[in-house]
């Protein structure tokens, strides 16, 4: 045992009770720590990259391909992070309008955390600015958004906590890109890099199957049900760690340090469970447009609508004068003739379409913005992975028979080389296709697809047992009320046609605030779900960014926290779209 997980274990056994003590599984709750030092050319933010270096358009490069160094892979993960979430694009107003880029020195720690029962650890990574603010002792924990790796809130909790000198904790929640080669039999180390089985790997999928394996969907864990433990994990972390490495100061106790939690998106769902979880350990929450289950009128799971959008959205579409995608005429073609849609002609099909997302709660705006994810596939990609996290399926057991391999030019599975692999850590969403990973349809030509995409509905609407397991998979993950008491800012756009807030946010919102909880609620006129999306004109001249009013918020409550200032109170604001030009204050007309 190093000194670092030596001195970090005993903090956490004085403060935690914790870091010695195992899981039911046997584990650590921490293990395979790392340190580093990042000050001048390297810095906690960007990794020296400043905004120049993140607009470029290709990622930085490592000096050998196969064999990139921890310190090349950090520094394109944050490259990949940040263009994957925040809208970096001249004319955006990012680091100039809101939002920093600021050069912060300082030092980051990671490990492995498992939350009881788990087979499979979490990455929690903690950010100490060297400015950190000894008299505030803030700390900012957040949870990636997406099924992103490690790095997957920089833009969201670094680019605000860093500056103002909190202390910066993340969790990739269980799921992130800790991709897992199951032909080489190689994975993904603590530092990012491939190794062997053999190896302490940040995941170690069961025996079985061939092609690529990601955590989110085959840890077998059904990591979403535990997200609020993986946000407490991270912010047990970050005090552990603190007290390490600033033994000078008076220790660092959930009574006298500042924790706010936020997060966007699967990130916005993992704070508010944290919030539901007992003890006065977190001050203030903030979840922009959270991926949450609540109970109440309107609630939908990301699993039902997803698998209903794969299926309708491409035809409905055009009947909302969009374009339609690729192949989308002949999918109408193919549902009319099984009986899923009615009409004597094309146009009757998609309106028929259009009528039944209607009839299960889609609003216009949403199915525009959903376009985005009819365009890049997103709409299967989530259907495919969730179905093998909540029915805890091993890789190869998906029960609609999808699985992951590197792809050749045909589309057929092909073995993943040294170069592919070495990049997956930094490189990957989390979630296929991407990274040289794609999804492999048993039936990808017989009925274009469409053999699959019902399958996958059918495990939401059907009475099988792999139906049933899915489902009792997806109930692990219903939220609950937040502690009384605690401030929370929910905030969310409403043209988000990813997660609609009509099936999320809202029905959280009036269930919290009907018993009497502290839940304010901002709705974003003319903003959906990807701010990395604004920097393409046609939709930076329609849609503005969601990250001002994040910053905005977490601002609204740090004051508070502070004595200088009340919460916000609901608000529908009103935006103005840029219409192509550069995006101003008027624009956001953010709330006063």
């Amino acid at each position: 045992m190093n000194r670092l997980q030596s001195c970090a274990c005993i903090a956490a056994i004085l403060l935690l009770g914790a870091c010695a003590s195992t899981t039911p599984s046997g584990s650590r709750m921490f293990s395979q720590p790392r340190s580093s030092d990042h000050r001048g050319q390297d810095d906690l933010l960007t990794a020296g990259l400043g905004l120049p270096g993140l607009r470029a358009m290709t990622p930085p490069g490592f000096a050998d391909a196969a064999r990139p160094t921890p310190q090349e892979l950090r520094r394109r993960a944050l490259w990949a992070n940040w263009r994957g979430i925040a809208d970096l694009a001249p004319g955006g107003g990012y680091g100039e309008l809101y939002g920093s880029v600021a050069s912060v020195p300082g030092r980051e720690f990671s490990a492995f955390a498992t939350v009881p029962g788990a087979r499979q650890p979490h990455r929690v990574l903690l950010q100490l600015p060297d400015d950190f603010d000894i008299k505030k002792r803030c700390v900012v924990v957040a949870a990636s958004s997406g099924s992103r790796g490690i790095y997957g809130a920089i833009a969201v909790a670094g680019a605000w906590g860093l500056p103002r000198g909190c202390a910066v904790a993340y969790t990739d929640k269980g799921a992130g890109t800790d991709y897992f080669d199951l032909d080489a039999g190689q994975g993904i180390d603590a530092a990012g890099q491939v190794a062997g089985a053999d190896a302490e790997l940040a995941f170690k999928p069961a025996a079985g199957g061939s092609g690529v394996a990601y955590k989110h969907a085959h840890s077998q864990d059904n990591p979403e049900a535990d997200w609020g433990r993986h946000v407490r994990q991270a912010a047990e972390f970050a005090l552990a760690t603190l007290n390490e490495q600033l033994p000078q100061q008076a220790r660092f106790t959930f009574a006298n340090t500042r924790v706010i939690a936020v997060g966007i998106s699967n990130g916005g769902g993992a704070v508010l469970r944290a919030a539901e979880l007992e003890g006065d350990w977190l001050d203030a929450v903030v979840a922009g447009e959270p991926n949450v289950l609540a109970q109440g009128h309107g609630a939908r799971d990301l699993y039902d609508y997803s698998t209903e959008a794969a299926l309708l959205m491409p035809c409905a579409l055009p009947a909302l004068g969009l374009p339609a995608a690729p192949g989308a005429d002949a999918r109408c073609a193919a549902l009319a003739a099984q009986g899923m849609l009615s009409g004597a002609d094309l146009k009757a099909q998609q309106q028929d379409a259009l009528a039944k997302l209607h009839a299960s709660g889609w609003t216009d705006p949403a199915l525009r913005a959903g376009s985005i994810s009819v365009g890049f596939d997103l709409w299967r990609a989530v259907g495919v992975g969730y179905a093998s996290a909540y029915g805890r399926y091993a890789p190869d057991a998906h029960p609609c028979g999808y699985r992951y391999s590197a792809l050749g030019v045909d589309l057929s599975p092909r073995a993943a080389t040294d170069v592919e692999r070495a990049s997956w850590w930094a490189d990957a969403s989390g979630i296929p296709p991407g990274a040289g990973v794609g999804i492999v349809d048993p039936n990808p030509a017989a009925d274009l697809g469409l053999k699959g995409l019902q399958c996958l509905r059918r495990l939401w609407t059907g009475d099988s047992a792999d139906a049933q397991r899915v489902r009792g998979g997806i109930a692990e993950t219903r939220a609950g009320l937040p502690r009384a008491g605690l401030p929370v800012i929910v905030l969310h756009g409403t043209d988000d046609g990813l997660v609609p807030q009509a099936f999320s946010s809202a029905p959280y919102v009036a269930m919290a605030q009907a018993a009497g909880r502290d839940v304010r609620y901002w709705q974003v006129r003319n903003a959906q779900h990807f701010d990395a999306f604004l920097g393409f004109p046609q939709y930076g001249a329609v849609y503005l960014p969601l990250l001002p009013y994040v910053y905005e918020a977490l601002d609204r409550v740090d004051a508070h926290l502070d004595g200088k200032g009340a919460l916000p109170v609901d608000a529908v604001i009103a935006t103005v779209p840029r219409a192509g030009k550069p995006l101003a204050t008027d624009n956001l007309a953010m709330p006063r």
